[in-house]
């Protein structure tokens, strides 16, 4: 039984996108970052890793941090 005021934690559907033009045209208000699913991290524009692997997808940073996906410390300056 649930008590009064109890909240629910749920993810914000992600809409990941295989360009980058693609997301961008998708939330122009925001940031695109490349999203790693097998890592659970997501990496910003001048990081290493951004756009490189098989397991990610382009997606607006909103969703990727609704989606509870971390940003990853790798290659920040």
């Amino acid at each position: 039984m649930l008590g009064v005021g109890a909240a629910e934690a749920s993810a914000t559907p992600l809409t990941p996108f295989r360009y980058e033009a693609q997301a961008q045209r998708h939330c122009p208000h925001d940031q695109v970052v490349w999203l790693d699913f097998r890592k659970g991290v997501y990496y910003g524009r001048g990081q290493k890793l951004y756009g490189q692997g098989f397991d990610g997808s382009f997606v607006c940073r909103s969703e990727a941090r609704d989606g509870f996906y971390r940003r990853s410390l790798l290659g920040l300056r």
